[in-house]
């Protein structure tokens, strides 16, 4: 007996040293406050990428309505492919820098309210804290691409076929940045196709009659 005794603690330590590496993940889950920063910095990452998406979407979404509804509206004035192309140009370009400042002003704002957090003592994570530049580029960026799509479905096809033809480019794209925009938010893809959409047809149906009636009146 006395000389079993002394082996029984040996097994334990044994079974300690072999179990040793898989103690990690309980160390790291004993540690709530590592557990939790490690959290916040994955989120602020992902916050950050969402937000450049988000303005993206916007901005590809804006400028499909914005500038269809503006060509739209001079076709149905004036059959004219000039004046078309003038005011597209000028809705382009007034629409792009209108949407980075827009988003600058915006996420400026964003980025200031988190610095002060900051300094106040606060934890936040530097992904959380977006480049108010980046975001302007990006949605600039994004309001031109999806711009180009109506000027260019009411520049090349027939007279008579032109604002049909750019009609139904515009609600094509719209249904596939909604979906796009409802991916990233996790929403319903459906609704929100079906939403930007309906609101894109109106924008188009509203622009197109008011130009008709300045066409028709000799106005224009």
């Amino acid at each position: 007996m006395n000389a079993v005794a002394p082996e029984l603690p040996v097994a334990p330590d044994d079974a300690a040293d072999l179990t040793a590496p898989a103690a990690d993940p309980a160390v790291a889950a004993a540690d709530p406050a590592a557990a939790s920063a490690a959290e916040d910095g994955e989120e602020g990452s992902l916050a950050s990428r969402l937000n450049w998406l988000r303005a993206g979407v916007l901005g590809a979404n804006d400028g499909i309505v914005s500038v269809a509804a503006v060509v739209v509206g001079v076709a149905g004035a004036t059959r004219e492919l000039g004046p078309i192309l003038t005011a597209g140009a000028a809705a382009v370009v007034g629409g792009a820098v209108s949407m980075a400042l827009g988003e600058y002003v915006s996420v400026s704002s964003q980025r200031d309210a988190l610095i002060a957090r900051r300094e106040a003592g606060k934890i936040v994570e530097d992904d959380e804290i977006v480049s108010p530049w980046h975001a302007a580029f990006a949605s600039a960026i994004a309001f031109l691409l999806g711009s180009v799509l109506p000027v260019i479905a009411i520049c090349l096809p027939p007279a008579d076929l032109r604002v049909i033809v750019a009609g139904v480019a515009t609600l094509v794209a719209l249904a596939l940045t909604g979906t796009i925009s409802a991916a990233i938010g996790g929403g319903s893809k459906m609704r929100a196709a079906v939403r930007v959409v309906v609101g894109g047809a109106l924008a188009l149906v509203v622009t197109y009659a008011v130009g008709a009636l300045l066409g028709s009146s000799g106005v224009i």
